[in-house]
């Protein structure tokens, strides 16, 4: 079976060739009988020698890189034995990976965030999963956390099924002119975002904004297909944090900050902002850069005008981990994998 280390590194496997049989339950006896027993002598020689700072068995991939996540060694393998897998099987079953065995890819994503990203359970949930013996890769039984694979080349199958890695999915920053508005279409035919993605939704792509930025706003904007993730990125509850830079009329003094942080009362309710910065004060004229979690309506321009500095311009710069960067205006960039996955992260999926 492969162990893999908190870093993602595999251990040493068993000798005999591939443990996995094609009846799934007969492969989850092994992992709860005869593994079990292998692993506790094995497992110590091999994958957990590493963690030790010892030297493991030959063809081990040490690493000094930090553990995979803490508390990770505490998943609870009873609740992934009765988990719900909510994976959509690949019509194609003809590839049954017996192969070598589950292989270790440096730079490759950890196996429970491709299972997140396949729909099979929630990060956490892909964990148990793991954890209970239910997923194999490239006909190996995959018992550790943090194994760091291709998922373009792996065979991944959960419960004897293989699962699919849902390539549909669309990840997009746009860098939002002024004078565009947020919606997919204008029944006034005014300029919209729709207009910018307007090849790619005829060939085939359903889109929609995360969030809103009004017409006199700029910066980013995220486009996704990934509707929980959406959901989530918006909900107040999940209080992901947004940046704006905003240039204000007047000559802010540094204690308006406190103010801010403080809480300021609107028409409908309280505001209060999680960073403040006063960055250039210049003939009668401010740059601040505020954080802030809240997504209501022109919020931003309607507490600054509060108090006492009405916008002149303003820029969305950063949402949770991803920033706008030096992409310019009208441009549409593809999400890479890092920016997804903190994204993921930062909603709790």
């Amino acid at each position: 079976m492969a162990s893999a280390s908190r870093d993602g590194t595999p251990g040493r496997r068993r000798e005999g060739g591939n443990p996995r049989s094609s009846d799934s339950n007969n492969a989850r006896g092994k992992a709860s009988g005869k593994g079990a027993a292998s692993r506790g002598a094995a497992g110590k020689k091999g994958a957990f020698a590493g963690k030790r700072g010892k030297p493991g068995a030959p063809g081990q991939h040490p690493s000094s890189r930090k553990p995979h996540r803490k508390g990770s060694s505490h998943v609870d393998v009873e609740s992934g034995k009765i988990r719900l897998n909510n994976s959509k099987p690949a019509r194609n079953q003809i590839a049954n990976g017996e192969g070598e065995g589950a292989t270790y890819v440096a730079d490759g994503m950890r196996l429970q965030k491709v299972l997140a990203a396949a729909g099979v359970a929630s990060r956490r949930g892909a964990e148990e999963l793991i954890a209970a013996g239910r997923v194999e890769v490239d006909g190996e039984i995959v018992l550790e956390q943090g194994l760091r694979i291709n998922p373009d080349t792996a065979i991944i199958k959960v419960d004897g099924a293989r699962v699919v890695i849902d390539e549909t999915k669309q990840y997009l920053a746009l860098n939002k002119p002024k004078g565009l508005h947020s919606t997919m279409s204008d029944e006034q035919l005014r300029p919209s975002v729709g207009d910018l993605v307007a090849e790619r939704v005829m060939a085939g792509q359903r889109l929609f904004h995360v969030g809103r930025l009004d017409a006199d706003t700029e910066g980013l904007l995220l486009l996704t297909n990934d509707g929980e993730l959406a959901h989530r990125l918006m909900h107040p509850s999940f209080e992901v944090p947004k940046t704006y830079l905003a240039t204000v009329r007047g000559e802010v003094h540094r204690g308006l900050g406190r103010v801010l942080r403080e809480g300021v009362e609107l028409d409908d309710g309280p505001v209060r902002i999680d960073k403040f910065a006063l960055l250039e004060v210049h003939q009668g004229e401010s740059l601040v850069r505020l954080t802030l979690h809240e997504g209501r309506k022109r919020v931003v321009r309607r507490l600054l005008a509060e108090v006492g500095f009405p916008v002149i311009r303003l820029v969305r710069t950063d949402i949770g981990p991803v920033a706008l960067g030096k992409q310019r205006p009208g441009s549409i960039r593809v999400l890479d994998n890092r920016e997804i996955g903190a994204l993921y992260k930062a909603v709790g999926m």
